[in-house]
């Protein structure tokens, strides 16, 4: 398994407006061996990127000496397949095979999806989504890519998130598998289900289906705050690494760490850097 940093952990990255080159080159130095990348309509790499602009990326890459581990995007909490509106579920449809397509010019093995919500947790506004109406539209959006997934071979990896869609492995596993092409399965964060479930029992259970790994922490008494620093919280890690091992995972793990600091926000980064290494049991030599 290898060890990579979501762009969204530094200041600046979830907007889009972090110098792209300057974190490769800090996430190196924090001894990463990767990082993910973000997609945005407007940001530093937007739906209007070329291959040309994705080979710059990749050029500081190789000079810097870090791969970049992935894609992910924040829009699809704007726009997704569970939207009553035509425009944006055809807007979804084209961020996701544009994501496909860059993530075939940047060589990652698979994209941060997440297909539709129940709900926005962070926005009461938000309309509610029947949950059967929910999963049956997902289910239907992700189908219909599955032709670009497989063109590009840059796998569809779906996102366990607080979209009150997917409460149990089980179902996220049925998904995958009506689907049935090795080029979508799961991107497994395993901060985020600690307020439903075990992240443990989630990958002994999801198996090979389980694309990509987020790493944060959470701690379940303090609710909606309950994400904080690696080994700060409730998240049983040797249990987890194991589990991992026992399914065969070897891809990216990737801390997804918000900047929450006031001060030196970095200093998480570096720090979760140190943690991860513990985490994976590199200083004892385990794989």
């Amino acid at each position: 398994m290898k060890k990579a940093i979501s762009y969204w952990s530094f200041p600046g990255g979830l907007e889009g407006t972090a110098d792209i080159r300057s974190c490769l080159q800090k996430a190196k130095d924090f001894g990463f061996e990767g990082m993910e990348l973000g997609v945005y309509y407007q940001g530093n790499i937007s739906t209007s990127a070329t291959q040309k602009d994705m080979e710059e990326i990749l050029g500081w890459a190789e000079e810097i000496g870090i791969e970049i581990s992935g894609l992910a995007s924040v829009e699809f909490w704007g726009a997704n397949f569970t939207s009553e509106d035509p425009q944006d579920v055809e807007r979804v449809k084209e961020l996701i095979a544009k994501m496909l397509e860059l993530g075939s010019y940047l060589k990652v093995d698979g994209v941060l999806v997440i297909p539709g919500v129940v709900d926005i947790f962070f926005d009461p506004a938000a309309p509610v989504v029947p949950y059967d109406k929910a999963y049956s539209k997902s289910l239907a959006g992700i189908k219909q890519l599955v032709p670009l997934a497989e063109k590009y071979k840059v796998a569809i990896a779906i996102e366990n998130v607080w979209n009150k869609l997917f409460l149990s492995p089980l179902e996220m596993r049925d998904f995958i598998d009506e689907i049935g092409s090795e080029y979508v399965g799961v991107y497994f964060d395993v901060g985020n289900v600690m307020q439903i479930g075990y992240p443990e029992q989630w990958i002994r259970i999801l198996g090979e289906r389980i694309k990509k790994v987020h790493f944060k922490d959470f701690r379940r008494a303090a609710g909606a705050d309950g994400f904080v620093d690696l080994l700060e919280g409730d998240i049983n890690w040797p249990e987890v690494m194991s589990a991992l091992r026992e399914v065969g995972y070897d891809g990216w793990l990737t801390a997804e760490m918000i900047p929450l600091y006031q001060h030196y926000p970095e200093v998480r980064i570096e720090n979760t850097s140190r943690a991860m290494d513990k985490i994976m049991g590199r200083e004892e030599g385990v794989r």
